[in-house]
């Protein structure tokens, strides 16, 4: 029977003596770079890999050569007749593998990555690559489907494909199908390797989409597209076949951008969808849509449209050499794309305009602006803009030109709003109190009186929360967010002012600023304001009036110094060019007679000078009836 004197010497002693722990060690991520090294210094004893891939390669095909003549010789043992024909395909093909057997083809494809590669004529040699790039067994995602083409004589082949992304009613009834009950006898057996593939495509398959790869970067950026690769044994090039199926979200209302009057459709994730959307608003001929590919590992798709007959070659040319410039793993989102791309990427003003509505993208592609789209992102990017752009709703010409240019003023004032109204709060309370009334200045020092921080704490600790609960209202998800913002913002406000914490003019002119900050249409803009805000906070808290005119002089100096792919950010003021009545002040429609003359457009004319031609002609006279 244990004591207490018993217990307490087993417990020292399970503390002073060491007993090896029964649980396993924990798991520990290895450096890669060490893994790496000893690797390398196995190759470099061994020195086997090239050697050891390219007996591989020749083992497969000799197994090649060695099944097709036992075949030959079965069939000769058992009685069967055999078509010359048959015969001298099945010895053209074999010459044809041979030349993949010399020894420069064979160091080369040793030494190579399996993605740099060229297809082979050999269809077992093809498998073996498919293998190695999508990692099989293990990748379940991959599919491969042997089957047998129905000519003379028979033809083995293979179609790979990723399941998911494909539409199994279009890969059975136009590729399978088509194939399996297919015959060629007019193809001219010492030309089959070069003809069957055309033929193929021409005569059987009635896909809309199919073309011819002879490398596996092409195959393998087919594949991860979504279309379907079929392989032929003795022909070295596959055919990629569209069967394209994923599920995607279909055409939604715009969520970010939303209107009372105009169109009501917004961008989905699928690329086609939303530059079919853009051709539906813009039907034109001379609009296109160039297809780029960015990522070594992702090849994420990237359409640049435009309007050839508009578009400034020179500025479509530059597009293009930057975004074919990019060089990265991954990319996910066209935001990061801006970044790569843009000419002041550390400046907090956006140089490209972002939208979700295809109409929005229609309307300055017709002024002579490029568009570029990423796959999987329901966003365009329209360039180049100006500081003006960003000021611009979608509606502004579904109203009369009174009403247009009242809204873009009150968005104008309301930029200035969110800049200046803390800081110029800020310097009037620290250096220029004889800038306000008597009465006004009596009222603050009143409100001011029981709380014990500075203005500059009170407006940061208030800015601070502001943004707080911003961001927590956008994370939250449906209407529960804006209800808990709504809320939090007056129960916070509520209590600092009771636990006089900050003062009720404090409270109001931070609700104003912020307020004033979802005026802004574009959600870039109205960040880059809140963020300079800060800025001028401090040079207000320093200076006074003094810093927050120094502040606005060097935010003029940079607006006017940056560009927007080669446009200057702040046309048509500085450098000061033709205005066409779309920049602040909105004219009529039927006076918008030219393009921004910042944009260079090959045909600056938008419309006559008279475009109400009805009121030239005489008012017609009502026919008399019988």
């Amino acid at each position: 029977m244990e004591t207490i004197f018993s217990k307490s010497f087993n417990y020292l002693k399970k503390l002073l003596v060491y007993t090896p722990s029964c649980t396993p060690p924990p798991f520990v991520l290895d450096d890669q770079s060490d893994q790496k090294q000893a690797l390398d210094n196995i190759h470099e004893k061994t020195d086997l890999a090239g050697p050891t891939e390219q007996l591989q390669i020749l083992l497969r095909q000799a197994k090649h050569a060695k099944d097709v003549l036992e075949a030959i010789s079965t069939n000769l043992k058992e009685g069967h007749l055999i078509n010359p024909t048959q015969i001298k395909t099945l010895l053209k093909k074999l010459e044809e593998n041979k030349a993949e057997t010399s020894p420069v083809r064979l160091a080369y494809d040793a030494a190579s990555q399996p993605e740099d590669r060229e297809v082979s004529a050999l269809l077992a040699e093809n498998y073996t690559i498919l293998k190695k790039l999508y990692k099989l067994p293990q990748n379940k995602d991959i599919v491969i489907r042997n089957l047998t083409l129905p000519l003379s004589p028979p033809l083995k082949a293979i179609i790979v494909f990723l399941d998911g992304m494909v539409d199994s009613k279009t890969l059975n009834l136009a590729v399978l199908q088509p194939l399996m009950f297919f015959s060629a006898d007019h193809i001219q057996v010492d030309n089959i390797s070069k003809t069957l593939t055309t033929t193929l495509i021409e005569e059987c398959l009635p896909a809309n989409q199919v073309n011819k790869a002879v490398d596996y970067k092409s195959v393998q950026h087919g594949i991860n597209s979504g279309d379907t690769a079929l392989f032929i044994d003795g022909v070295p090039e596959a055919v990629l076949i569209n069967t394209k199926g994923m599920i995607r979200r279909g055409v939604d209302r715009p969520m970010t951008e939303q209107t009372v009057r105009g169109s009501q459709a917004a961008f989905s994730e699928g690329l086609r969808i939303n530059t079919a959307l853009i051709r539906a608003t813009l039907k034109s001929s001379d609009l296109v849509t160039e297809i780029l590919s960015i990522g070594k590992r992702t090849n994420t798709s990237c359409a640049i449209m435009y309007v050839e007959s508009l578009a400034n070659p020179t500025l479509v040319a530059e597009i293009r050499r930057r975004i074919k410039g990019v060089t990265t793993d991954f990319m996910g989102d066209i935001g990061s794309l801006q970044q790569f791309i843009e000419d002041h990427p550390g400046n907090l003003f956006p140089q490209a305009l972002s939208t979700e509505r295809p109409d929005r993208v229609a309307v300055h592609l017709a002024e002579g602006r490029v568009a570029f789209i990423l796959d999987g992102i329901p966003f365009a990017h329209i360039v180049p803009v100006s500081f003006f752009t960003f000021f611009h709703s979608a509606e502004d010409f579904s109203f009369k030109a009174i009403a247009s240019t009242g809204l873009r003023i009150l968005r104008i004032v309301a930029a200035f709003i969110t800049l200046l109204l803390p800081s110029l709060y800020l310097a009037i309370n620290y250096f220029h109190q004889e800038a306000l009334p008597t009465e006004i200045t009596l009222a603050v020092a009143g409100a001011r009186e029981r709380v014990p921080f500075p203005a500059f704490i009170e407006i940061i600790l208030m800015e601070f929360s502001f943004e707080l609960i911003r961001e927590g209202g956008l994370r939250i998800p449906g209407v529960l967010g804006s209800t808990i913002g709504i809320v939090g913002a007056l129960i916070l406000g509520q209590a600092a002012v009771t636990a006089n914490i900050v003062s009720p003019i404090v409270v109001i002119i931070i609700a104003l600023a912020g307020l004033a900050s979802f005026a802004i249409p574009d959600f870039q803009m109205a960040l880059a304001f809140r963020a300079i805000r800060f800025l001028f906070l401090l040079l207000a808290a320093g200076l006074g009036l003094v810093g927050v005119a120094s502040g606005l002089l060097l935010l003029v100096l940079l607006l006017c110094s940056m560009k927007s792919f080669g446009v200057p950010y702040m046309v048509p003021i500085a450098p000061r060019v033709e205005s066409n009545l779309d920049v602040i002040v909105r004219g009529p429609v039927f006076h918008q007679e030219k393009r921004p003359d910042g944009l260079n457009a090959q045909d600056s004319i938008r419309q006559p000078a008279i475009s109400r031609e009805w009121e030239l002609e005489k008012p017609s006279e009502g026919q008399k009836k019988p």
